[in-house]
Order: C-alpha cells, then sequence, then structure tokens
C-alpha cells in the first residue's frame, strides 16, 4: 500500500484499526501469567528470565542539598530494533510505517516504525511468528543502504540505562507490503506528527534521525551562537556539574511507595508520579496473540518543551543538561521543559521556563500536540509537546547553567550520536524538522 496524502492515510488506517480485534485488561500483578514477585527482593520478573523487570532504584544528585530518593524502574538491559525502512517514489521519499497496537497505546493502533522489536521478540522467546522486514536492517542487501545507526537512550525518568537501535535504511528493492504497512510520503509524516496520540515514541525517535534533503540553493550559512568545541566543554561541565550516585535495591526497600495487595498495584503514598499495574492483552494482529504483563501508568499528563529563537538567522533551541535517575551516561541533551507539573508540591521550586510556557500567547506557539510514549510498557502515558517561539528573550541575558542554545541543525547532528539527547527531546526534534522555514523535511 502506497497513499499520496493525509486522507490517503487517514482511509487506510481506520481500516487497519477496524480488521483487528484488540483487548486490554487490568489485572492484578499476583495474577499475571508468566510472571512473578520474587520473595527475597519484591521484585517483579518474568519466568523466563527475559524480557523484562520492575525493580527498585535508590538515586542521589552529588550537589550541595543535592536531591535524594528511591522509586521502581523498569530493567531492560536488552537492545531492540526500531527502524524505518525508505525508498524514493517519482524522487519523493517515503517511509514504510506500520499500524501496529500497544497494550498502553491511548487509542490502541498507532503508527509505528518498519520494524520495532526487542531482543527477546525477534529471537521469538515467545515462540510467536517472525517479525517482518527485519533482515533489511540487521543483514542490508546490496539494493539497501544505511543512513543512520545508532544506540539511542529512552525515558531515563522510567527505565534504568535502556537503550535501542536506531536504524534508517533506503532500499531500491522491490518490498512485498503487508496489509497492515503503507508508504507514507516524507512530506505527509510532517503533517501527521501534528495528529494527536498518532505518531507512536518508537517511530518519533527514529524520525529525529532521517537524512536531511537536500538543502535549497538560497539557504543561509550556518550561523550558531556557540561551536561545537564550546557545546561540548558546556555539556561535559554540565555532567560533571552533575555527577550522580545511583544503586539497584530491592523493590521491597524502595521508600515511599507501598503495593496494594487488594488492588494488585504498586503506588506511590501520595498517589503522584506514577502506579505499576498489570494487563492482560489479547491482539490478533501481534506475533503473539495474548499475553500478560506489567506496566508502568503516569499519574498525570507532562509538558514537554523548547523554547526557540532565531539568532544570526538561525533557528536556535534552548537545550538543557538533563540527569534523570535512569540515564545511561549521567546527562543528555533535553528540552527546555520536561515535566508533569502534577507532580510537583506546592513548596517544590518550579523548573526554569515552565510558567513561562504554560503562559505562552497563540502566536509564540509554533507547534504544540499531544503525544503518547512507549505504549510496550507505559499504560496510556502523554505528553504535551510544545515548540514556542521566544523572540522576547534577550539571548544576551544570562541563562541557568545547565542551559545553552543550539542550532537545529547542531541538535540534529547530535541526535544522531547514541546517548547525547534525550528520547523527548528527540521526539521534539522530529516535530521541529517539519517547520516551514525551520526544518529539514517539506
Amino acid at each position: 500500500m502506497r497513499i499520496d496524502d493525509a486522507a490517503g492515510f487517514h482511509t487506510w488506517f481506520a481500516e487497519r484499526g477496524a480488521a483487528h480485534r484488540y483487548r486490554v485488561t487490568q489485572a492484578p500483578l499476583h495474577a499475571l501469567e508468566g510472571w512473578y514477585t520474587d520473595p527475597a527482593t519484591g521484585d517483579v520478573r518474568h519466568r523466563s528470565g527475559r524480557f523484562f523487570s520492575i525493580e527498585g532504584l535508590r538515586f542521589q544528585r552529588q550537589a550541595p542539598d543535592g536531591p535524594a530518593w528511591s522509586q521502581p524502574l523498569i530493567r531492560q538491559p536488552e537492545i531492540g530494533i526500531l527502524g524505518i525502512l525508505v525508498k524514493r517514489f517519482d524522487g519523493v521519499p517515503h517511509l514504510l510505517m506500520q499500524a501496529k497496537m500497544e497494550p498502553g497505546n491511548i487509542n490502541s493502533l498507532q503508527l509505528s516504525p518498519t520494524v520495532q522489536a526487542t531482543f527477546s521478540n525477534y529471537t521469538r522467546v515467545h515462540q510467536g511468528t517472525a517479525v517482518r522486514y527485519l533482515d533489511h536492517f540487521l543483514t542490508p542487501g546490496a539494493g539497501d543502504h544505511v543512513h543512520y545507526d545508532a544506540l539511542q537512550s529512552e525515558q531515563g525518568s522510567w527505565f534504568l540505562g535502556k537503550r535501542n537501535r536506531n536504524i534508517v535504511v533506503e532500499t531500491t528493492g522491490d518490498i512485498p507490503v503487508h496489509e497492515d504497512f503503507c508508504w507514507v510520503p516524507r512530506p505527509v509524516m510532517a503533517d501527521l506528527l501534528r495528529v494527536d496520540n498518532l505518531v507512536n515514541m518508537d517511530s518519533r525517535t527514529v524520525l529525529a534521525g532521517l537524512p536531511d534533503e537536500p538543502a535549497a540553493p538560497e539557504r543561509a550559512p550556518h550561523k550558531p551562537l556557540h561551536d561545537t568545541a564550546a557545546l561540548m566543554h558546556w555539556f561535559t561541565g554540565a555532567k560533571v556539574r552533575q555527577h550522580v550516585e545511583r544503586a539497584s535495591i530491592p523493590l521491597s526497600q524502595v521508600s515511599g511507595w507501598h503495593r496494594d495487595d487488594e488492588r494488585g498495584e504498586i503506588a506511590h503514598e501520595t498517589g503522584r508520579y506514577f502506579r505499576i499495574i498489570g494487563v492482560d492483552v489479547e491482539a490478533d494482529s501481534r506475533e503473539v496473540a495474548s499475553w500478560s504483563q506489567p506496566m508502568l501508568a503516569p499519574v498525570g499528563r507532562g509538558v514537554v518543551a523548547f523554547v526557540s529563537k532565531e539568532i544570526h538567522g538561525e533557528r536556535h533551541l534552548l537545550v538543557r543538561a538533563c540527569a534523570e535517575a535512569g540515564t545511561f551516561d549521567i546527562a543528555e541533551l533535553g528540552p527546555t521543559v520536561q515535566c508533569n507539573p502534577g507532580n510537583l508540591t506546592a513548596d517544590a521550586p518550579r523548573p526554569p521556563y515552565l510558567d513561562a510556557v504554560l503562559a505562552a500567547r497563540p502566536e509564540q506557539v509554533l507547534f504544540d500536540t499531544v503525544h503518547s510514549e512507549e505504549g510496550g510498557r507505559f499504560y496510556h502515558a502523554e505528553n504535551r509537546y510544545l515548540v514556542l517561539d521566544g523572540t522576547d528573550i534577550d539571548v544576551d541575558a544570562d541563562v541557568p547553567e545547565d542551559y545553552t542554545w543550539v542550532t537545529v541543525r547542531q541538535l540534529t547532528r547530535a541526535g544522531r550520536v547514541g546517548n547525547l539527547v534525550d528520547v523527548e527531546a528527540r521526539t521534539l526534534l522530529a516535530c521541529v524538522r517539519t517547520l516551514p522555514g525551520h526544518g529539514t523535511d517539506r
């Protein structure tokens, strides 16, 4: 299937939703088939020893009055594959995308990459069907050209050092297209990114690494406020300042969290942050038709935003060196704002720029869409993603020491290197690159 415009896509997508049967039912953690609670630690594990586990982590930032806490996290040491296959039709790059159900998805079905599979999935630990198109990414053929291949992090607040392999491969081969897959023109994908809860997180992280289309001849020379050496000096210094200590601990020793045996879930004593719940799943379009698993269910919707500004005729983004509990290498480049306002206590300091983002005037908003997070591990997790024009911000004024300005092109290049740009910033980067006059996707 190959579509020409957004209307054609939505017709195909609705047909795929009607063609399959999905059912997700919440279930107590202690009743999940194939899963058990370790009596010694309280950790939740799969009986095969594969897939993932729910464990405890103690985290402390080594700074004067640095915060310290403990929490449950998802530990998934396997490295999966997130891959998008690209092919040109009449000179226009098309992306082979998949209508895929995940148990945590809002609306069940979302738009996934060509391949979205954990190591356990594609090695068929679950004894399910084979992952389609996998060979183009594991063993590219003569007609395949690898544009991008990097190990990229995922949510550091909920995963412990989680990484997936992000790959973009362009092919000239004749690809048989399964009915649940569709060739989407790259310009149409830019429009789909503006639809709430449609393009899933796994797609967005790979889209951020798509190769640039040839620049228009009149495009201005690149004039960043800070060169690469200055940015790396700032980032290295920020990682040193944000030195953290973390240690894995038994889930039963995580303070402030309790296991509710009646509800069969794990929650924080204040009701904030998230819950660990269980689900039973039926999905006739998946490699395995039914299964059970734990999931992390956030409380409330987060806000993720870039403040941006034209400097020397070039769109710059205000980034932050962000250290989270499970970040793979201390800190990564994150958005200007990345938080869930509902988790802030009355006496807690407000994150810089949060109130300015929430109070933004309509004419300042360049992008504003609600996107879901990874539906394979998170249940109904949403963030509101915004890009704001900060023309009235004085670029010469001091910003907090863990913030700095980078151009879209600088962040795009950094985003193609593993473990430099966090997954929330990569989602926004994929969106920024679609903005007229500021990106590379139109």
